[in-house]
Parts: C-alpha cells; sequence; structure tokens
C-alpha cells in the first residue's frame, strides 16, 4: 500500500473483523518531535499469545477465504524503512491494541493519503461500530466519534452519498484548521 490511509482503513477492518464494537485511531502528528505516531485500539476478540507472536509473518492469518495477511507485515516493514516500529498488545476476550510510528520527516514513509475519504467509507461500512477517531498535531486536536454523528443524524444513514460527502468535508475541514501534515 503505497499510502497509511489505505493501511490505517486495513488495519481498522481487522478491528471489525474481530467482532469489535468500539474502535479508537489516534494519530500524532508532530512536525516538532519528528514523529508520525498511530494508535489502534478495539474491544474485539483479542488474539492468543501464540497467534501474536507469528502475527507479522505474512502466512499467518485468521482468514479463512485465503492463505496470506498483509496488512501487518506490510506496516511493520515501511515501519521500519522510515525510522519507525510496530508494537502490537492483545488480549483474548479483551481486545487488541495496535501502534506504528514513523519518523515524520524520513524520505521512506509513505504519504497520508486521503485520510477523510478511507475513515467514511469504513464508518459508512460498519454503523453498528463506534469509531473514535483523535487526530493531533503541533497546532491543535480534533475528535470524531460516530456516536455523536449518529446523534445529529437522527436516523438518517451514514452510507447516504451525501451524508458521506459532507463527513469527508468536515473532517478535511478539522484537519485543515489543525495544520494536519501529509
Amino acid at each position: 500500500m503505497k499510502e497509511l490511509a489505505l493501511h490505517v482503513y486495513d488495519l481498522m477492518e481487522n478491528s471489525t473483523a474481530a467482532n469489535a464494537t468500539v474502535v479508537e485511531l489516534t494519530i500524532r502528528d508532530s512536525l516538532k518531535d519528528n514523529i508520525y505516531a498511530f494508535t489502534i485500539k478495539d474491544n474485539g476478540k483479542g488474539m492468543t499469545p501464540e497467534f501474536l507472536a507469528k502475527v507479522t509473518d505474512p502466512w499467518t492469518t485468521s482468514r479463512t477465504t485465503r492463505k496470506v495477511g498483509l496488512g501487518l507485515p506490510l506496516i511493520k516493514m515501511n515501519t521500519e524503512n522510515a525510522g519507525g516500529g510496530m508494537k502490537i498488545e492483545s488480549q483474548v476476550g479483551v481486545g487488541t491494541v495496535l501502534n506504528f510510528w514513523f519518523q515524520h520527516d524520513h524520505i521512506d514513509r509513505p504519504p497520508m493519503g486521503d485520510l477523510p475519504s478511507a475513515l467514511v467509507m469504513l464508518f459508512a461500512g460498519h454503523e453498528d461500530i463506534r469509531f473514535i477517531y483523535t487526530h493531533i498535531t503541533d497546532e491543535g486536536e480534533f475528535t470524531f466519534d460516530t456516536d455523536e454523528v449518529k446523534e445529529a443524524l437522527d436516523g438518517m444513514s451514514m452510507n447516504d452519498i451525501s451524508i458521506m460527502k459532507y463527513l469527508k468535508e468536515m473532517i478535511q475541514e478539522n484537519l485543515d484548521e489543525i495544520h494536519y501534515n501529509d
């Protein structure tokens, strides 16, 4: 994957597949500290210590439709190639916390890409899950909580195309306001 937004989408889909009801994404985007750090936390089914130990092996996957899982191995490789790293903690019945980070100014760090579009597609496709997205920069912080959005929509679906367009624009405007970096 050439963009971090696509990695984030893919990794958050892992949380939905793990039957999470709450998925939190926190991005720390600091030029001052030269770090681009991501945390994806869920309350899904979690992983056994044995599965967790081999989860970055591409031949390890919980999917039954194919025998390869590339999301975690690819993000691990990308972080290591860009002066960063990855850490996963998981407990069966509790959930998983995935942390990965990059040196912000590293030449090999993938660009962010269209994060608002990726997130809105994810949110609209899983309206039964609560997503909490927080983006922190040197200039400020923005939080988007799908429960608050659903309440404001008063029964309208987030997967309505006009609502999706509005949510994408709203996220983008808020990111611009806190001077997020690509």
